[in-house]
């Protein structure tokens, strides 16, 4: 069944070269180095197997932020180690850059043909390799087996949904799985779907992602941003599409007039009309797209890029910077989580509790949904049914003052009760690399 997928994935090859060139009309970085993807590479080959390079692979910017938490603490315990990282995504490779020190490498993730996985493997020659969160490609893990180069999934995760679905192709996904030298889960029901596939799960670790560190100079910047504002900052944070819509809907000009008109608290902190938008998207492809959708819903709207020196006066902010996400949550006193207003999973909500931000999750939380209920129960978010009723929690949120200092304490609590993923996993890495039985 594995030559089937292969012939498949051999075929798609041309579709997969044009799909590259046409998102690299919009996002340049796809047209970097495609001759990677397909196993040729422009640096000189490693010269020994299985001594050098800890190879990570970080599909995109998420899994890279959860990568570079990982990748600091393993340099911490073992500072002389060389990383070769690998991506699948524009924004996952520009983000992954920043982690590179001399020494390291970075290419594209082989598109997974028999031929570019050997390619791969011949030219690198690694001593591990580390999959971050939930990516897993059949050749290449059998490919991995077969040469004794243990190949592990950290920060695992694998929701209801994907289970389903990798049970239903379980004559691809099982193989898969079974060749992984070691799984560490970020929950027990995370680990129990990947003990069902065939996986072997060694640890229940935690969330990578508790232990993160705001970056305090935009923490710092965007308190004192928020403090010099009038009113409250309602995000809408990496949103969706079709998200936008929802949100700007409830505070389009037509209804604030009528409810201003008719309210007698219209003016005061926290009124539906005494708040400003900001939407940051999670996409940065999406960011004109947006922009044109709140100018033609008739709001004026100012853009993060075009700040001289801080927040200018608009309807709506649109947050179209990448990596200032702790900013734009210590600028805001509740975020809308992009994500789970439409049927995708929900985005992460550690950073935001992180920064003393209450999060507002709508019904869709299933990618993060330990750590989603975790934060409901610890009051540092609210779980609601629609987008509608998410606007009425955040409005009611920043209009008392109590309640929401007190969801921000919490928040900031349920963020630091969780850490320690990174040190387990970074020893549980370390071990097994030295452990693994090298042929001579």
């Amino acid at each position: 069944m594995r030559t089937l997928y292969s012939l498949a994935v051999w075929l798609v090859q041309p579709l997969l070269r044009r799909k590259l060139a046409r998102r690299g009309r919009d996002e340049p970085g796809y047209r970097v180095a495609v001759a990677e993807r397909f196993g040729h590479y422009t640096q000189p080959p490693e010269p020994e197997a299985g001594r050098g390079l800890l190879w990570v692979h970080a599909v995109s910017l998420g899994e890279t932020r959860a990568a570079a938490i990982l990748i600091a603490e393993l340099r911490r315990q073992r500072p002389d180690l060389r990383l070769l990282l690998t991506h699948g995504t524009a924004t996952g490779r520009a983000e992954g850059e920043k982690l590179l020190r001399p020494g390291d490498l970075q290419v594209w993730q082989p598109w997974d043909t028999p031929g570019a996985v050997r390619r791969f493997l011949d030219h690198f020659r690694p001593a591990i390799g580390v999959l971050m969160e939930t990516e897993l490609w059949p050749n290449l893990a059998a490919a991995c087996r077969a040469r004794g180069v243990p190949l592990v999934q950290a920060n695992a995760r694998l929701n209801e949904q994907s289970f389903a679905r990798a049970r239903r192709m379980s004559w691809l996904s099982r193989p898969a799985y079974e060749a992984l030298a070691s799984v560490w889960a970020q929950t027990e029901a995370d680990a129990e779907r990947l003990r069902a596939l065939g996986a072997k799960v060694q640890g229940v670790l935690g969330n990578l992602k508790f232990d993160a560190t705001p970056d305090a100079v935009q923490c710092g910047q965007g308190r004192a941003w928020r403090a010099a504002q009038p009113k409250p900052v309602v995000m809408l944070a990496s949103s969706r599409e079709g998200e936008e819509g929802l949100f700007l809907e409830y505070f389009s000009p037509h209804a604030l007039a009528r409810r201003a008109k008719n309210a007698s608290n219209s003016g005061a902190r926290g009124g539906d009309g005494g708040v400003q938008l900001l939407i940051v998207p999670r996409h940065p492809q999406r960011f004109d797209e947006v922009a044109a959708l709140v100018q033609g819903q008739g709001f004026s709207l100012a853009r993060r890029s075009q700040w001289p020196a801080g927040p200018v006066e608009a309807d709506v902010w649109l947050g179209d910077s990448l990596g200032e996400m702790a900013l734009y949550y210590s600028l805001s006193d509740v975020a809308l989580l992009g994500g789970s207003f439409a049927p995708l999973g929900g985005q992460n909500l550690i950073e935001a509790a992180a920064c003393g931000c209450p999060v507002v999750m709508g019904p869709h939380t299933f990618n993060f949904a330990e750590a989603a209920e975790l934060a409901r129960t610890a009051g540092a978010a609210f779980q609601v049914s629609d987008m509608s009723s998410a606007r009425e929690i955040a409005l009611a949120l920043v209009a008392d003052g109590t309640r929401h200092a007190a969801a921000s304490a919490s928040a900031a609590g349920f963020a630091a009760a969780h850490r320690g993923a990174a040190a387990r996993t970074a020893q549980a890495v370390l071990g097994l690399l030295d452990d693994w039985p090298r042929s001579e």
